[in-house]
């Protein structure tokens, strides 16, 4: 696994009941781009230094923002849908 400050350092959650961790790579300490990354996480404010496991993956700032609009897309459709429903 490969990051550059900037990245989006993604946890997936073995339950349905959580979204995935989020956050934001810093810094890369590792050689050529590896781990260990210092990341700052959304869900609690808080830097740490991380090895991510095999549950992780790395997205670039690009495709963080088009898997975002795609989520945000999606709720759309499904709160119009239930609007004319109604």
């Amino acid at each position: 696994m490969h990051a550059r400050p900037g990245d989006w350092l993604i946890v997936e959650r073995q339950d349905d009941h959580r979204e995935a961790r989020r956050g934001r790579v810093d810094e890369v300490t590792g050689a050529d781009g590896g781990p260990p990354f210092l990341v700052h996480w959304t869900d609690t404010d808080r830097r740490a230094l991380v090895y991510p496991g095999s549950d992780a993956h790395v997205l670039t700032p690009d495709e963080i923002r088009a898997r975002d609009d795609s989520a945000r897309a999606r709720a759309d459709r499904l709160h119009r849908a239930t609007r004319t429903r109604r």
